[in-house]
């Protein structure tokens, strides 16, 4: 596969990925439609187990969102500017502490936009909280296993 397919496949798996953070877009399903792209373009053993692996991940997760409530981020104050704060948490918490900092990222970024918003602290753990059960954890799962398949895309490409 060629530096500009490779190109190609990480700009949609980074658009997957911003994709998740904005209502109406399949951010999840760019992400698997890339990594099966992918290992149809490079038909080696360690692009069809990262495909395979994708697809048993993205299933579960769509398992665990079905049993999670609906997402209702609107109705409880969701705006851009805090999905871009909570993106970037989850992202740098994924980087700073490899996959599991994803989740305190998310949190953080959350409370730090809350925090810059209402000012106080009490009022931004409470707004946390109020996030987070409007759907929060739902979209927190998506962005996880989304990121999860990057990286097993990532280091399947650099080291597989």
């Amino acid at each position: 596969m060629g530096a500009w397919d490779l190109l190609l496949t990480g700009l949609v798996l980074l658009f997957g990925l911003c994709g998740v953070l904005v209502p109406g877009v399949p951010g999840s399903w760019l992400v698997w439609a890339a990594v099966l792209w992918w290992a149809l373009k490079d038909p080696q053993a360690v692009a069809w187990w990262v495909l395979v692996g994708a697809t048993v991940v993205l299933f579960l997760s769509q398992v665990i969102r079905w049993a999670l409530p609906p997402r209702r981020l609107r109705a409880g104050g969701v705006d851009a500017r805090l999905l871009t704060y909570a993106g970037g948490g989850s992202f740098a918490g994924f980087v700073v502490l490899p996959v599991i900092g994803a989740i305190p990222g998310f949190l953080a970024g959350v409370y730090v936009h809350e925090r810059i918003r209402l000012g106080r602290r009490g009022e931004a753990r409470a707004a946390v909280r109020t996030v987070m059960r409007s759907g929060g954890w739902s979209l927190l799962t998506e962005l996880f296993t989304c990121q999860l398949i990057a990286a097993a895309w990532l280091g399947a490409v650099f080291f597989g």
